[in-house]
């Protein structure tokens, strides 16, 4: 039997038809649940074996272990979950795979799902067409199912017929009777195999197509899906790349459930195989000679393998998770300290629901104002210095902070406009809307206390001294704009209707009588000479600062409450 380049690319191509299916069907499903896929974690990993039947029911309905795990960095690096929550789920999704097998053993070999392929395009393609965002997720479900079915019947054509060509089989002989050897090799080959189509579900496909045909045996086949619980942490790693620390940590936690699973397994192996020919023969009275005996049969035994030996893994562990979470930590410890400027929450490539990406972005701005607090103290610790060395270190930080409050902007924003060309709904629009003008007024408000800086630096040069008062006045002022910050960020994880915007005008009301009280007070001292006009320009440029500081963290509050109103509507300045 001749086995050509054109009969590869087909065997290819075949491949690529079942895996393209699948991310339809994978992508259509997230799309159906994206919008409620916040408010179903929150509910359903309040502990870790709710977490581990989420990731049980999100696999089996996406039909791929490796988009949950994906998800679930995601969910991670957004802030979503916590790394111990993200274990739980990430256990369940090594179940929900295990349905895949089913479906092919039970349907895929047995009834030609494939015929009913067309039909079921046909229903889903006019929904492609529909205005409703809805309906078009759910033609996509119905077109990846079709294809996916398509392709598995297209995988088992493309296949070389070895039943009428069994010398093709020669080579395994050298390594099927090696023992531990043997399985140690097919794990390597079911890693690289998951390795090369980035879908465990994909390789598990093909190890099923190559058992009912006769391939390899029962056993070597079950040391294959044994690697490929290997193979499919490497993808969930490859999107934790550019994601966070945190998300790096859950992706860890995937492989070091992984490998630990395969590693009791692989000494137990041949225990293992015994236990599952016996159950076949015992319970199942269809295989009483052992399934190797019969090809066709194979899939049913190594469904039942691949869901007992995850089934068991996440009994063995679940009782572990925290410490599982520990091992990690420690394993990929945080590299940034409390002056990490990068961008912890927003990652490329990870997240398919603009939904969640908005939470990213939503969590990115709350870090975004946690570094202009730390601003606005440092220009109060700046103007109160005696130590010259010390006074030095402070502006320079003030000018590295203001340099990073640009480049967040100009990443946040960058993002926002990318996710504005994603099929977002009108509250997401108008919430992208919302943020990009925050993270204006966020920049600004570093630009702010950066001139601050400048001044008080003047100040230093002119050897000018403030007296208590005027230190006093300006502690209370840094106080309400501290006080009125906290209230902003309060607000940033809000929805518009529930802004805090009477306590915010309240308090920007404060700051401006104070602004106002202490002008007057300056000009007065000025006047009656006690009080020189360089020192009290300074002074009056200070009081300046922190007031439009405040006029910017109100604007906040009200793009995020979605106002149009200029400041001056609501506050009598």
């Amino acid at each position: 039997m001749e086995f050509g380049f054109i009969d590869i690319l087909t065997l290819i191509g075949a491949l690529g038809f079942f895996i393209y299916g699948m991310k339809v069907m994978s992508d259509g499903i997230q799309k159906v649940a994206g919008s409620r896929m916040r408010e179903i974690l929150s509910a359903m990993t309040s502990n870790r074996f709710l977490g581990v039947l989420t990731g049980f029911l999100v696999t089996a309905l996406v039909q791929s272990s490796s988009a949950t795990t994906v998800m679930i960095v995601s969910f991670v690096n957004a802030g979503l979950l916590s790394l111990v929550e993200s274990i739980g789920v990430i256990m369940g999704a090594n179940i929900g795979t295990t349905i895949t097998a089913w479906l092919i053993s039970l349907l895929g070999f047995k009834v030609k799902i494939s015929a009913l392929a067309l039909p079921i395009i046909a229903v889903g393609f006019p929904m492609l067409f529909s205005s409703k965002s809805s309906v078009n997720s759910w033609a996509q479900v119905l077109i990846g199912f079709a294809i996916l079915f398509m392709g598995l019947d297209a995988l088992k054509d493309s296949v070389p017929d070895l039943k009428s060509n069994p010398q093709m089989l020669s080579f395994l002989a050298n390594y099927a009777n090696l023992g531990y050897v043997s399985t140690f090799i097919f794990i390597l080959v079911g890693t690289v195999l998951t390795l090369v189509v980035q879908s465990s579900s994909a390789a598990m496909a093909l190890t099923l197509v190559m058992c009912n045909e006769g391939w390899i045996p029962f056993e070597l086949a079950a040391a294959m899906v044994l690697g490929e619980n290997i193979g499919t942490t490497v993808t969930a790693n490859l999107a934790a790349l550019v994601g966070n620390v945190h998300a790096k940590r859950a992706a860890g936690a995937h492989f070091v459930f992984n490998i630990f699973g395969v590693s009791w397994m692989f000494l137990l192996f041949p225990f293992a195989i015994q236990a599952i020919t016996w159950y076949m023969a015992t319970y199942m009275n269809m295989y009483p000679t052992g399934p190797n005996l019969n090809p066709e049969h194979i899939p049913i035994a190594l469904s039942i393998f691949h869901s007992s030996f995850n089934i068991l893994n996440v009994m063995l562990l679940v009782g572990f998770i925290p410490l599982i979470g520990k091992v990690v930590v420690k394993l990929i410890p945080s590299k940034g300290d409390d002056e990490d400027f990068s961008l912890e929450f927003i990652g490329r490539g990870l997240v398919q629901t603009p939904e969640i990406s908005l939470v990213e972005v939503e969590n990115e701005i709350i870090k975004f104002g946690k570094l202009n607090l730390k601003g606005v103290e440092k220009i109060s610790t700046l103007i109160e210095e005696t130590d010259p060395k010390k006074q030095q270190k402070l502006i320079t930080k003030l000018k590295d902070y203001e340099e990073h409050t640009d480049l967040i902007e100009f990443k946040v924003a960058e993002f926002l406009m990318e996710l504005s060309r994603s099929q977002l709904s009108s509250a997401g629009s108008r919430r992208v809307q919302s943020f990009l003008s925050v993270v204006n007024h966020m920049e600004s408000i570093g630009d702010i206390y950066y001139q601050m800086s400048k001044s008080v630096e003047q100040k230093i040069e002119k050897k000018i001294w403030f007296e208590e008062n005027h230190r006093e006045d300006l502690r209370e002022l840094k106080q309400l704009v501290v006080q009125s910050m906290g209230l902003m960020m309060k607000n940033i994880p809000r929805s518009p209707e529930n802004i805090l915007m009477d306590e915010a005008i309240a308090l920007e009301k404060k700051i401006n009588d104070k602004r106002d009280k202490f002008r007057a007070k300056n000009f007065k001292r000025i006047e009656k000479g006690k009080l020189s006009l360089e020192a009290g320009l300074i002074y009056t440029d200070l009081i300046s600062g922190y007031e439009k500081m405040a006029d910017n963290v109100i604007h906040i509050s009200q793009a995020l409450r979605g106002d149009h109103l200029d400041l001056e509507d609501e506050v009598t300045t």
